[in-house]
């Protein structure tokens, strides 16, 4: 596609320049969100394989359950540190500095993870939660500040532009760095990682004249007193964990358990108790408690979701190494190519979601956010559903063949397409006002229950590799689903007036 740069409205970008017709910070952005998640996926469909795999073979030697465990808890991690990641960018840093930084230690993460060492590997996962968090809670806003005015037409275009970034990354990262991992050494396919990141980090940091100077602010900085009281409580907190685990350690009974299960505890404890606090606020009035009633149950509903899509990079990935043949029309391919059916399918099918909405919302047939939740709901869940007849066919060590799994992820993207949009849609309609900007960090802890529930489950020695694993959850998904759309006529009132 060709570029044109030309020059445009005052508002269009810094210098009045367009790129194909929007802010020439969206380029920039596009290309920085791309490398974060070319190295995020990347490392990603590589993860739980390297955890399992033998030390004979360059692994890790973990069990499956504590594999599954460690992956569901970093990616739990990832999603509830975006919510202090937003915070970051309003009260300390500003996006910009934020995102900055946040690449940096991204980058910093997916080297160590390059080191042939397990503790260097684990500061590393640290890192990059840590970072990632940062990260994404800031860089879509700065999407955001390139279109001032809300009402701008080239809006939702800017933001369907840097999604198909994300999406892409997330392609091309399996390919390749779950090639390279597998096939040569895991950890060049680490490096490689790295390598994403930095690219992106440099993009950013040579284009950061490009963006909006809004992105440069700190909206509502803290004052010293503030400040003051925010490192008192961080010393307090570090302090208290420097004891606890120098006892443990001391003691000799350190094992990896005593860092999952907290942060299991902590990924289901910390969401429940924001929204109950945000349910209780004596400031909201009558009709945005009744919403927040209502969001509980879309809460609960999104994080079985989300608990079942997240493991297409843990117990799908093992079934994918373990009982599925890697080869098609004659062609071989490592188990870590598969993680990049999902973004392949959104690539495909987004757009034709887009026109089919507009479609039978101009015919007055469009299905109610309330009917796509419970859709998604019932698509994911069946997708497990086939995930048992998958594991059936793969009895006695049988490989099957990889159209399981395409089916699988194909199920698993409408359903994807179809509840998270309506997600983000409803966590801005529903939100209180005092909690606008919050919620939508409310909305990403909804993933981080999910994956905590399924940590949870491998700590308790729930076993993934059995029918009764993928059907269980499946009929969760399916009722979850069934119960919404049956008692939406229940739930409408509560929504306060959103439809």
């Amino acid at each position: 596609m060709a570029s044109s740069l030309t020059k445009d409205t005052p508002e269009a970008a810094p210098g009045g320049k367009t790129f194909l017709g929007h802010p020439l910070g969206l380029p920039i952005l596009f290309l920085t969100e791309m490398w974060e998640r070319y190295s995020f996926y990347g490392m990603r469909a590589l993860l739980v394989l390297y955890l399992s795999a033998t030390v004979a073979d360059g692994g890790l030697g973990f069990d499956t359950a504590t594999a599954v465990a460690i992956y569901s808890v970093y990616n739990a991690m990832v999603y509830l540190l975006a919510l202090p990641g937003g915070w970051f960018g309003d009260r300390l840093w500003g996006a910009r500095k934020t995102v900055a930084v946040s690449g940096t230690i991204i980058m910093v993460g997916h080297f160590l993870l390059a080191v042939p060492l397990e503790i260097s590997f684990f500061a590393g996962l640290v890192l990059i939660a840590a970072g990632s968090g940062l990260l994404k809670a800031n860089i879509s806003t700065m999407v955001g500040h390139l279109y001032p005015d809300k009402n701008d037409p080239r809006r939702d275009g800017g933001f369907t532009i840097f999604y198909m970034g994300i999406n892409l990354g997330a392609f091309i990262a399996p390919l390749t760095i779950g090639y390279v991992g597998q096939q040569v050494n895991w950890h060049y396919g680490f490096a490689m990682a790295g390598v994403g990141m930095a690219l992106g980090l440099v993009c950013f940091l040579l284009g950061s004249r490009a963006l909006a100077k809004e992105s440069n602010l700190v909206p509502a900085p803290l004052s010293d007193v503030e400040r003051a009281a925010v490192i008192k409580k961080v010393l307090i907190w570090l302090a208290v964990a420097a004891v606890a685990y120098g006892i443990v350690g001391g003691s000799g009974s350190f094992t990896i358990d005593w860092v999952l299960w907290p942060l299991t505890i902590l990924g289901l404890v910390l969401p429940a108790y924001y929204i109950f606090r945000v349910k209780r606020d004596p400031e909201l009035d009558a009709v945005e408690k009744s919403r927040m009633s209502a969001y509980v149950w879309f809460f609960v509903a999104a994080a079985v979701f989300w608990g079942i899509y997240d493991q297409t990079g843990s117990t799908l990935s093992l079934f994918a190494e373990r009982n599925t043949a890697t080869d098609l029309f004659g062609f071989d391919f490592p188990a870590s190519w598969f993680q990049s059916l999902n973004p392949l399918y959104v690539m495909a099918l987004a757009p034709v979601f887009a026109w089919v909405w507009v479609a039978l919302n101009r015919r007055s047939k469009e299905p109610s956010t309330l009917a796509k939740f419970a859709f998604g709901l019932v698509l994911v869940g069946l997708s497990f559903g086939v995930m048992m007849l998958a594991q059936t066919a793969a009895a006695g060590g049988a490989m099957v063949t990889p159209l399981w799994l395409a089916a699988v992820y194909l199920l698993q993207t409408v359903g994807e397409l179809t509840l998270s949009p309506v997600g983000l849609s409803l966590t801005t309609k529903l939100a209180p006002a005092k909690y606008a900007s919050q919620m939508m960090g409310v909305w990403f802890l909804a993933v981080t229950a999910g994956d905590s529930v399924i940590a949870l489950l491998q700590l308790l020695g729930a076993p993934t590799d059995t029918e009764f694993w993928f059907a269980s959850q499946g009929a969760l998904a399916v009722l979850a689903g069934v119960a919404i759309f049956m008692y939406r006529k229940k739930v409408q009132p509560l929504m306060g007036g959103v439809h």
